[in-house]
């Protein structure tokens, strides 16, 4: 929905380009958020302040990222836990010569699946689904099993995806893309604080955004220590290339544009319009 609406805006801070996210939401949803009064009352009840400028800024730095690799002519991407990511439909004319790998579950991969199907979508044939039970199916068996290779120039993807994971998922997680990765492959993930997890109460409306994913069913479970991203790459051999916190994306994304701030008020597009619980990273194995 945050990408649906934000493909609809027309200010160019809050505009991204998920013009498929729309197409994939019900056809009476799609007319009611054409309407800007909707779309205001739909971000004026997300659970904090600053979230649905966070999604649009991750969903514009990963997009970003992605056609760098496209352009830089990695050989395959590998996006972890896709859900309904949609770059390998969206950029499908400029990664026609990359491989794309989308792993999830089962059960969210063929409803995605089956909703490109009802909007004749089609598929790429450079898009590969790789559906796993985390629990019963080893990553590495799957990989190899749907043509990931070993040792190529690969970027990895893990988009909202960090925070939900147990520390021990979290290492094997990072231990196979170190295995799989070739030289100057590229990772982009995004994380939360480790301090949001222990209810420190440091970020704006922190205690709102995780209470709302915890009665979700979806508590977050992994947060890395503001300064520490470097110690945590260092592990899997991973350099820190860019780190951009709250500041860094109201900088780099709602400055100087006129802005609103999301729920139709003037703003002078200042750091600080960015919810302050997260953080992106890009990294690179050396």
């Amino acid at each position: 929905m945050s990408r649906a609406i934000s493909s609809l805006e027309k200010d160019n801070c809050y505009k991204s380009d998920d013009h498929i996210a729309l197409l994939l939401l019900p056809a009476a949803l799609r007319l009611l958020i054409r309407i800007p009064a909707i779309r205001r009352f739909f971000v004026s009840k997300m659970p904090a302040k600053g979230i649905y400028e966070y999604v649009i800024a991750r969903t514009k730095y990963i997009d970003g990222i992605f056609k760098e690799a496209l352009a830089q002519g990695f050989d395959q991407i590998l996006i972890f836990g896709a859900g309904f990511d949609t770059r390998a439909l969206r950029f499908s004319n400029q990664a026609n010569k990359v491989r794309i790998f989308e792993l999830d579950v089962p059960s969210t991969q063929n409803a995605k699946i089956n909703q490109y199907r009802k909007r004749n979508l089609s598929v790429p044939p450079n898009l590969f689904f790789v559906p796993i039970d985390f629990d019963r199916e080893s990553l590495p068996d799957k990989l190899q099993s749907a043509g990931f290779d070993r040792d190529k120039r690969s970027l990895f993807i893990l988009e909202g995806l960090v925070m939900y994971l147990q520390s021990e998922s979290i290492d094997q997680t990072f231990r196979v893309i170190q295995s799989y990765a070739g030289r100057e492959s590229e990772i982009v993930f995004d994380y939360v604080y480790a301090s949001v997890l222990r209810g420190e109460g440091l970020y704006q409306d922190e205690k709102g955004i995780s209470e709302a994913v915890a009665k979700a069913g979806e508590k977050w479970s992994f947060g890395i220590e503001k300064g520490a991203i470097g110690n945590f790459l260092g592990r899997y051999n991973l350099k820190l290339l860019d780190e951009k916190d709250a500041s860094g994306l109201g900088e780099m994304y709602f400055t100087g544009c006129g802005a609103t701030d999301g729920r139709g008020k003037s703003s002078t597009g200042t750091v600080g319009l960015v919810n302050g619980t997260h953080c992106l990273v890009r990294a690179k194995r050396e």
